[in-house]
């Protein structure tokens, strides 16, 4: 479990910092939503991408995290779960 965990934080620290104007705040909320979908049945690499694509819809001066943020932006979920290929 230690090694998915890390290679989820890892995973999702290499897709944000790939991100277009991403920064130290947006790594930190989609390390946050990678471990929060930690039990998700699909890859890290999945999750890492839908994540940073729910980060990318949220306005930068959003104070939810993307996993309170999703439940409330229906439209964005969907998208970014087509995005990411979450099935």
């Amino acid at each position: 479990m230690k090694y998915l965990l890390a290679a989820a934080f890892l995973s999702a620290s290499l897709f944000a910092s790939g991100a277009a104007n991403a920064g130290a705040d947006d790594t930190k909320w989609v390390a946050k939503c990678v471990s929060d979908n930690s039990d998700a049945k699909v890859s890290v690499e999945v999750v890492t991408k839908y994540c940073t694509c729910m980060n990318n819809k949220m306005d930068d001066n959003e104070t939810q995290s993307i996993t309170q943020w999703e439940k409330t932006h229906q439209a964005e979920t969907k998208a970014c779960e087509k995005e990411s290929g979450w099935k």
